[in-house]
C-alpha cells in the first residue's frame, strides 16, 4: 500500500503529538516505550499500529518471532490500551491515520515533518 504525506498534514500531527506530550505524558511515554520496542524487535509500525487500533494486522505479522517474546510485546500493547487517558492517544492515531503510523511513530520519535514528506510505501 502507498500513502502520501504532506507537510501540512504532517506538521498538524506533529503538533498533535506534542500537544499529548504536554498534556499526557503518562500515555505519551508509554507510546514511545511501544515504538522504541517495535523498533528493537524489527516489527512493523504498521503492526504496532494495527494492534494499537484494534485493526485486523493480517498483512503485517511479523515473518518469524518467538512465541515468548510476541506475548511480552502484545502484553505491553495491552498495558498501553488499559491506561486510563488511552483514548486520547487513539484519537489521535485515528484522527492522523491517513499518514501510516511509521509516520506517525517517526514524528513522535522526533523525526522532522519535511524529511518524511511524499510517497510512502506501507508494509
Amino acid at each position: 500500500m502507498l500513502t502520501t504525506s504532506s507537510y501540512d498534514q504532517l506538521k498538524s500531527a506533529q503538533i498533535a503529538i506534542g500537544k499529548l506530550n504536554s498534556t499526557k505524558p503518562s500515555i505519551y511515554r508509554k507510546f514511545i516505550n511501544i515504538i522504541k520496542v517495535t523498533r528493537q524487535l524489527q516489527f512493523g509500525y504498521q503492526y504496532m499500529g494495527s494492534l494499537i487500533m484494534d485493526e485486523d494486522p493480517g498483512k503485517f505479522n511479523p515473518m518469524s518471532q518467538d512465541d515468548y517474546v510476541l506475548s511480552v510485546y502484545y502484553r505491553e500493547i495491552e498495558n498501553l490500551k488499559t491506561d486510563k487517558k488511552f483514548l486520547d492517544l487513539k484519537q489521535l492515531l485515528k484522527t492522523h491515520n491517513q499518514l501510516s503510523y511509521a509516520n506517525i511513530s517517526k514524528l513522535a520519535l522526533g523525526e522532522n515533518p519535511e524529511a518524511l514528506v511524499g510517497p510512502t510505501l506501507v508494509r
